[in-house]
């Protein structure tokens, strides 16, 4: 008969990893005596990060006692004690094939379900010593899972655990679904569909589902390749548009609208907005405001060449829709959005349009006579313009939260943000103000993205640098969204390590190869990986975390 071996609980407390702290609630120990569980966890226990772990779905985390032997084995350790791998419950018990989503099992005076299996994160790496455990609890297909408590009561050591209900897809196979390649659409759609499986784990199914087999790979060339000036245009005091084409005018792929381009130049790396593009010409247009971009003022002419990689982003206009659409922009945020606007006059389209902008003056307001040509040109397109430093007489007019209130946007509107950071938070929480759903709220970032480092107690800003000690002497790291071109050491571990050492903003989860939180772009260069992530990173792309680079690398990160 099945047995509950140990409850273990622990509080989270703050612990030094790799010069930082991390809150963490891995750290359980066994108890003796009586435990009530209620509805978000065992007495006396707690997590650290209520973003992967504990609430009702996970309020307890189950390990097996077999795979503790296991792990003896293969890791040749004679330490691992109950709740070290961070369960509430160490059970003999049935293992992660036989349990299945859905399952009730009664323990002591408490009855619970089966939700999902354990989050793959780096603490419990942390726990043993080991920083590839994540990886491995997955591979050797050891996960352990998550009870959710359908009837609140205490628990005992020795209790027997019965299953009451049985349900459907084992915990394994679930695992393997979300982490592992070569899977089942047929698996995945049943899984999607499980009542009992936790909503997080069923939106990833779906997404999965969602995400076509070629998802990622680029339509464009690989790597960078030269473009040729053709064309520099002023389109205010600080914009200049350069208009760019093939060597020998062969076609370039169509990029959608809003995606960007990266440029490489000796002095940096950036990337810039495609304003306008057709199959024969790409146009950008750079504010002039740091070193590449001034250098694209002072030092590009007609017949200069640019090294360019192929148009990418997901900052991109769902034409598909019939909604209504809001262009939101701000300074020289305009051109994304005008690509967009662009698409929409193209194709005819009879979707009410309100184009919303805001610069500094007439003389800074790029591409004024464009817009409202194209507007002109739709059946409902509506223009709203704010200049906040206005040439005399006109007065200033800003827009805020309370000014775009009164342009009477709808609420079943998709809207489009660009412009800098500060003005794309108070916009979208104004635009959220007015009734548009925050999945119908886009917004484009062409800085740094926002870090993911779960666990981490303290977060300091720092702008990106060098890394502290000598300089390394191995290929070239450039990190284009942060402006940042380090030689490689082999001091650090992977990239990731190295962005981590430079205050580039990084996301991770699980360090070893199997959440694909660091999923990051390749735009030129090749890795190689140490471990070997159990599923390859999409086409065009690399795990940060695994990555060690086989050559000059240009990551957009």
């Amino acid at each position: 008969m099945p047995r509950l071996l140990s409850p273990n609980v622990g509080m989270p407390k703050d612990v030094s990893w790799q010069g930082r702290t991390v809150h963490t609630g891995i750290f359980k120990y066994p108890v003796e005596g009586s435990r009530m569980v209620r509805r978000l966890n065992v007495g006396g226990d707690g997590q650290g990060d209520r973003a992967g772990h504990g609430g009702e779905i996970r309020a307890v985390l189950v390990y097996q006692r077999e795979s503790y032997e296991h792990w003896r084995t293969h890791l040749g350790r004679d330490d691992l004690e109950y709740g070290q791998f961070g369960e509430n419950f160490t059970v003999d018990g049935p293992s992660d094939d036989e349990v299945r989503i859905g399952d009730r099992y009664r323990i002591g005076e408490a009855e619970f379900e089966v939700t999902q299996p354990r989050v793959t994160c780096f603490r419990v790496g942390l726990r043993i010593g080991e920083p590839e455990l994540p990886a491995l609890l997955v591979s050797h297909r050891r996960p352990g899972f998550y009870l959710r408590v359908l009837t609140e009561g205490r628990v005992r050591a020795g209790d027997e655990i019965v299953r009451t209900h049985t349900g459907r897809m084992s915990v394994t196979e679930i695992d393997a679904l979300l982490y592992l390649p070569d899977r089942d659409p047929e698996r995945l759609r049943e899984a999607a569909e499980l009542p009992a499986l936790s909503p997080g784990w069923r939106a990833s199914f779906r997404d999965l589902l969602d995400t076509p087999a070629e998802a990622g790979k680029s339509e464009g060339w690989t790597g960078f390749r030269p473009l040729r000036v053709t064309r520099i245009a002023p389109e205010s005091t600080t914009v200049t548009s350069l208009h760019l084409a093939a060597p020998e005018d062969d076609p370039l792929p169509r990029p959608e609208p809003g995606q960007y381009l990266t440029v490489r130049v000796p002095v940096g790396v950036r990337n810039y907005s495609l304003s306008a593009a057709s199959e024969r010409e790409y146009r950008i247009s750079v504010k002039r405001d740091g070193v590449v971009s001034t250098y694209l003022h002072t030092e590009v002419a007609v017949g200069s060449t640019l090294d360019v990689a192929a148009p990418r982003g997901e900052f991109v206009l769902a034409e598909a829709e019939s909604t209504p659409v809001v262009l939101l922009s701000a300074g020289v945020g305009v051109t994304s959005v005008l690509a967009m606007l662009r698409a929409l006059v193209a194709s005819g389209s009879k979707r009410e349009v309100h184009w919303v902008h805001t610069a500094r003056s007439a003389a800074e307001h790029a591409f004024a006579a464009e817009v409202r040509a194209l507007l002109a040109k739709l059946e409902n397109g509506r223009e709203y313009l704010f200049h906040t430093a206005p040439e005399p007489p006109a007065h200033p007019c800003r827009l805020t939260r309370e000014t775009l209130a009164t342009l009477g946007l709808p609420s079943t509107a998709t809207a489009y943000l660009c412009g800098p950071d500060g003005f794309m938070t108070e916009m979208r929480a104004a635009l959220a103000g007015l009734g548009l759903a925050d999945d119908r709220i886009h917004s484009e970032l062409f800085g740094t993205r926002p870090a993911i480092n779960p666990g981490i107690a303290e977060v300091v800003h720092n702008p990106p640098h060098q890394p502290p000690g000598p300089a390394g002497d191995g290929p070239e790291i450039t990190f284009a969204r942060s402006g940042l071109t380090v030689p490689w050491s082999e001091r650090y571990g992977s990239v990731l390590e190295l962005a981590e050492a430079c205050a580039v903003p990084t996301r991770w989860a699980c360090r070893s190869g199997v959440c694909h939180t660091c999923v990051t772009p390749v735009l030129s260069g090749t890795v190689r990986n140490r471990p070997e992530p159990l599923e390859p990173a999409p086409a065009g792309s690399t795990l940060v975390c695994c990555a060690r680079p086989g050559s000059d690398l240009v990551l957009d990160l």
